[in-house]
Parts: C-alpha cells; sequence; structure tokens
C-alpha cells in the first residue's frame, strides 16, 4: 500500500514541479495534460500437483498512473511519464521469483515499482517519432508484447519512428536499447531491431509482414494473413507462417546460432453471441540436423498454449498446440469461454518408458463483465487446469485460479 501511495505523491509532485515552472518563468512547459490510471487487485492460487512445494497463494495489487500532455507548445509534441506498483499487502505464501519463498510454487508478481514510461513522441503529418520508455504491443503479442496479464508490466526502451503516409499501409522501424518488467525492474540492455509492416487490402485481408532482430538471440521474419467476414456468420481467420534464423544484431554474446520454424492456423466465429474457433500453433524443436526450437522471448506468453503458463518456453523437441474454444458473449451477459488443448511434441522425444509425443492436455475457462455500479470496473473469474504427459518436464498436473477486479480511469 506504502508504494501506491508513494506513486501518487511521486505523479502530483511531477504535476506540481511543471505548473511551478510554468508560472515562475513564464514557459508552457506542458499543457493539454491528461491522467489515465489502473487499479487492478487480484487474488490468485496456482498449484503444481507432487513437486515437492507448496501449493501458492497471492493476492496483489496493480497501481499504474500515466500522465501525458503537449510539450513547450509545440504542434504535435507530446510527452509521457508513468509510474506503476505491484503490492503484495505483505502477504508472501508465494514465490514471486524474487523474494526467495522456494517452498511455494510460483506467482510471478514481484513486490517492486517502477518507471513505466517516459517518453517524448513527436508527430509531423503521417509520421510519428518515439524516444524513451513506454510499452509496446505489436499484433497479436506473439513476438513482442509487455506480458500484460502479469502484474509488473514490461515497458520498452526504443526509438521509432511509424508511418501511414499510403493508405491501408502502416510501417514500424525501431530501435530497442533495453526493457524491464514482469519479474524485475533492473534494465535488461539490448540492442534489437523491429521491422514491422501492415497493410489492410479489405476487411477481408490484412497482410503483415516482420522482421524482429533480436540481439544475440535470433532473427524472426514472417507473414500473417488475417480477416474477418460476415456470411451471417461472423468469420475471423489468421494464418501466419515465420522462420528463425542466425541474428543479424549482436551485443556481447556472438556467434548464435538459430534455425526454426513456427506455424499458426485460427478460425474463429460469432453467431448471435455464440463463439466458436479452432486453432493450430506449431513451434519447432531442435534436432541432431541443426535445427533448433523456435522461442519467443518477447511474447506475451499467457496469451498462448494454455493459461497454465507450463510452455511459456519451447520444450527441446519442439510443440504442437490443437485447439478449440467455445463460448458466449454479448453487452449485458459479458464474455464466458472455454479452451481444450492438446500438446504434443514436434519430434518423438525419448521417456522412462520408451519414446512419446506426449505432452499433455489443458481445459481453460474465464468469465469477465463489466460491473455497472462502478463506471471502468470489470471483475475476472479465470481458471486453468493442466494434465501431465509423459515427456520429462511435462509429468505433473498444475491448477491454477485468479479472482479479479480492474478499474481504469
Amino acid at each position: 500500500m506504502k508504494k501506491s501511495i508513494m506513486s501518487v505523491v511521486a505523479l502530483t509532485a511531477i504535476m506540481g514541479s511543471v505548473n511551478m515552472v510554468s508560472a515562475n518563468d513564464g514557459i508552457n512547459i506542458l499543457n493539454n495534460i491528461k491522467l489515465k490510471g489502473e487499479i487492478r487487485p487480484r487474488f490468485e492460487s496456482a498449484d503444481v500437483v507432487d513437486n515437492g512445494k507448496d501449493a501458492a497463494q497471492s493476492l496483489t495489487a496493480r497501481t499504474h498512473l500515466a500522465m501525458t500532455g503537449g510539450l513547450f507548445g509545440v504542434d504535435g509534441l507530446t510527452s509521457t511519464i508513468g509510474l506503476q506498483s505491484v503490492n503484495n499487502f505483505g502477504g508472501t505464501n508465494y514465490n514471486s521469483t524474487q523474494n526467495g519463498n522456494t517452498k511455494y510454487d510460483v506467482i510471478a508478481d514481484p513486490n517492486l515499482a517502477m518507471l513505466s514510461e517516459a517518453s517524448i513522441d513527436y508527430k509531423l503529418g503521417e509520421n510519428n517519432f518515439h524516444a524513451g520508455r513506454s510499452q509496446v504491443n505489436l499484433d497479436n503479442q506473439r513476438f513482442i508484447g509487455t506480458v500484460g496479464w502479469r502484474q509488473l508490466e514490461r515497458s520498452y526502451d526504443t526509438l521509432y519512428v511509424t508511418n501511414s503516409s499510403i493508405k491501408g499501409l502502416n510501417v514500424l522501424a525501431a530501435y530497442i536499447y533495453g526493457f524491464a518488467g514482469v519479474k524485475s525492474v533492473t534494465t535488461t540492455e539490448s540492442n534489437s531491431v523491429l521491422l514491422h509492416a501492415k497493410y489492410k487490402v479489405s476487411d477481408a485481408l490484412n497482410i503483415t509482414v516482420y522482421d524482429y532482430m533480436l540481439s544475440s538471440i535470433h532473427d524472426t521474419y514472417g507473414l500473417a494473413l488475417t480477416g474477418k467476414a460476415d456470411v451471417g456468420v461472423k468469420l475471423n481467420y489468421r494464418a501466419e507462417y515465420a522462420v528463425q534464423s542466425d541474428p543479424t544484431m549482436e551485443y556481447r554474446v556472438k556467434d548464435v546460432k538459430a534455425d526454426a520454424e513456427y506455424i499458426n492456423l485460427d478460425l474463429g466465429a460469432n453467431m448471435s453471441g455464440i463463439l466458436a474457433g479452432l486453432n493450430y500453433e506449431s513451434l519447432s524443436g531442435a534436432d541432431a540436423s541443426g535445427k533448433t526450437k523456435f522461442t519467443t522471448p518477447l511474447a506475451t506468453g499467457h496469451k498462448f498454449n494454455g493459461w497454465a503458463d507450463v510452455f511459456l518456453a519451447t520444450p527441446s523437441g519442439g510443440l504442437v498446440d490443437v485447439n478449440a474454444r467455445l463460448g458466449y458473449k454479448t453487452k449485458d451477459f459479458g464474455k464466458l469461454l472455454a479452451v481444450y488443448h492438446s500438446f504434443t511434441s514436434r519430434n518423438t522425444m525419448v521417456t522412462p518408458t520408451g519414446t512419446s509425443n506426449d505432452l499433455g492436455t489443458e481445459i481453460d475457462a474465464v468469465y469477465v463483465n463489466k460491473i455497472s455500479a462502478v463506471k471502468g470496473l470489470k471483475g475476472l473469474l479465470k481458471f486453468a487446469a493442466y494434465s501431465k504427459g509423459v515427456i520429462s518436464g511435462y509429468t505433473h498436473d498444475k491448477q491454477v485460479m485468479w479472482a479479479q477486479l480492474d478499474y481504469k480511469f
């Protein structure tokens, strides 16, 4: 709670100092100031069965405050500063990855505070120039995301430019020189380049191409086709293919090798609020021929391959996730969704009883709805149950449950 109060005080002090400079010197440093914030309390329990550790329970709250304003009265020039903190109210019955409580299962929400935004943006015509710290999500966050599900959301230190001068085409070129958040507030230095372009042909066809050059990890370049259509039933789809190769950008670590591939096929439908969908996702694994496993170190991994977070790291033999979803969504009812996953290894792996591809199964369910009594408030209940496979490293069941409120203003 103290960190929440400190965040509010710090932001108020910043605003006060800006106003003081403006008043004393006659300089309008910031104008048209806009504030936004979020308070997100959450209870989470996690139990990895028969792993020699106690089940974990956490009660945490994210507090996020940000201020944006025009800078020096220059048209198109703005600045943003933001703070976020995670508070556990003294509860320690979980392994946050930072608190040393390794007798418990992991719930990766450490009790920390950090500068989440500190940036300057300049909009000139159809161009936007950005410098500093901000929260960056690209596409469906499969490769570049902020991991917003965890309480300490990731921020990126970047220089980037976007352009939308050609109708339907949006282009981004970015340089990442650091990032922080999720498990630590310590900045990880980087030397990465992101190139991304999306062209909207029509509602039924969007073409996205990208090249994410992560320093001393790999280059990921790919093509995604997405779209939606109303044929009595509202349909949406995604078809994506990507490959990874040796990193173009190197930083401290030299001569890293990568040779991997990725496939994602998804079809969804909405018929009068009834939701259904099928998904096939495949990440290659390592083998004796020199192939490497496909990895996504800067993804929002919780969105993919089951909410129990068993597969945040790709298994050595790769991963195939075949899943089906069914749900219901209306304005008044909210959204109820269930997902069933079947996980297998792309490469046949040696097990204590022979060979197998079995990585287990998972059932996920979520219900989310607005709480109409308070504007900007949502409630969420969520559940994930992973059933073990037979491949080493994936031989423990896991259950996770969440109850959450999310207030944005």
